[in-house]
């Protein structure tokens, strides 16, 4: 006898922020008091960078929602953007308020134009997953299907792609219930993180 099997997909890239994001972000800046975030706030968004197949993503969702969630403060938002992202990444953190700065598509490029704009502008960093507040905000994807959607749910596949989306879903998942399963998701053609896994990292 075949057991009875569900699956419930929730998808988010192409969303203008969905919510979970707004949740997080918004939380974030609460963290910062007036005097440190007057000056406003920087990230630059995740952006994978494969030397071996030549190739990088910018995903845009963390970007658009600390975008929104600035202009809501009253603050500027600096948005370090590699120069190949999506145009409807872009576009949406121009709708939603966020001042574009661009960078090349590699992580060293990334993170010396972020550095430098906080420089420039005395902003604060909030980092698109490096962040244990970004990692708590996010764990509330977990929260939202144990607790009022699939609370029988027994496996969560999640996209990895920094880790902060993961960490923050295994945590709280784990935290409700010890035998769920997390398992990460990603690309064939772009699974840094199997690789590195495999290297021992």
């Amino acid at each position: 006898m075949e057991a009875e099997s569900q699956m419930r997909e929730e998808g988010s890239c192409f969303s203008n922020v969905n919510v979970f994001k707004r949740v997080v972000l918004s939380n974030s800046e609460g963290l910062y008091d007036d005097d440190d975030a007057v000056k406003g706030v920087v990230t630059h968004s995740s952006l994978w960078d494969y030397h071996l197949i030549l190739s990088s993503k910018f995903s845009g969702n963390h970007a658009a929602a600390l975008s929104l969630a600035a202009k809501l403060r009253g603050i500027p938002a600096y948005i370090v953007i590699p120069k190949n992202a999506p145009k409807c990444k872009v576009e949406n953190v121009i709708r939603y308020g966020g001042q574009l700065i661009w960078s090349e598509p590699t992580m060293q490029s990334r993170e010396s134009t972020a550095a430098k704009v906080l420089q420039e502008t005395g902003a604060v960093l909030l980092h698109p997953y490096n962040d244990r507040r970004i990692i708590s905000g996010q764990g509330t994807i977990s929260l939202e299907f144990l607790e009022h959607q699939v609370p029988q749910l027994d496996t969560i596949i999640v996209p990895i792609s920094g880790g902060g989306l993961i960490s923050g879903v295994a945590l709280a998942a784990k935290a409700i219930n010890p035998a769920i399963r997390v398992l990460a998701a990603e690309p064939e053609g772009a699974n840094d993180a199997a690789q590195s896994k495999q290297l021992g990292g």
